[in-house]
């Protein structure tokens, strides 16, 4: 081997273990079911379904809807969603490990919490920590197709 050509030796040396760093084929990737989300009939909405691994990840927390003292209820801020066209929602936990957008009317912001005028009823489980990400992953956001 000449000197002249080690520059190119040391580059193929070095450059053939980031061959191996590439992504596995697609049909050698395991399915992805940290999320299913499911068309509810009759509604423009869907209920995101996770798996439990999922929920633990995005570290999902809940909290009940409770009553006002002015006859409406009251939900975390934090549980507030705002869209795109400003439209305002929470995430209701029907069940286990299911989630669907819900629509709120917000009659004020006290400290930490929304005062609302029109929402789910009393004792309805909304999402406070994850909201984001439900969101996204109803509306496709990440999706490769």
């Amino acid at each position: 081997m000449k000197l002249k050509d080690l520059p190119i030796v040391v580059l193929i040396v070095l450059t053939l273990p980031l061959a191996a760093c590439g992504a596995a084929p697609a049909e050698a990737a395991p399915p992805d079911t940290a999320v299913t989300v499911v068309p509810l009939e009759g509604s423009a909405l869907s209920a995101v379904v996770l798996s439990q691994k999922a929920v633990e990840r995005l570290g999902i927390e809940t909290a009940g809807v409770r009553a006002g003292a002015d006859g409406g209820t009251v939900v975390p801020y934090a549980a507030v969603l705002y869209d795109e066209a400003g439209a305002t929602w929470v995430f209701t936990n029907p069940k286990g490990l299911e989630y669907v957008r819900a629509p709120i009317v917000v009659a004020a912001i006290v400290g930490d919490d929304a005062r609302l005028t029109q929402g789910p009823p009393v004792g309805t489980r909304v999402v406070t920590v994850g909201v984001a990400e439900l969101y996204g992953a109803e509306q496709g956001v990440g999706d490769p197709e």
